[in-house]
């Protein structure tokens, strides 16, 4: 996994963790669970390059 990959993987987690504060404070379940999903996918991304990694 190269650095600029974790980068944007991080920074896409910590922008689904605002969206999904900024829901929760609001009480839009909208941007919620699009936070979430944020989230969700940048996991996921990071678990398959771990994987990748893992075999390299």
């Amino acid at each position: 996994m190269s650095g600029e990959d974790k980068a944007n993987n991080k920074v896409e987690e910590f922008g689904g963790k605002a969206k999904e504060a900024l829901g929760n404070a609001t009480g839009d379940k909208d941007l919620q669970a699009a936070g979430e999903k944020d989230q969700t996918k940048s996991n996921l991304k990071q678990a398959g390059e771990k994987v990748k990694d893992a075999f390299k």
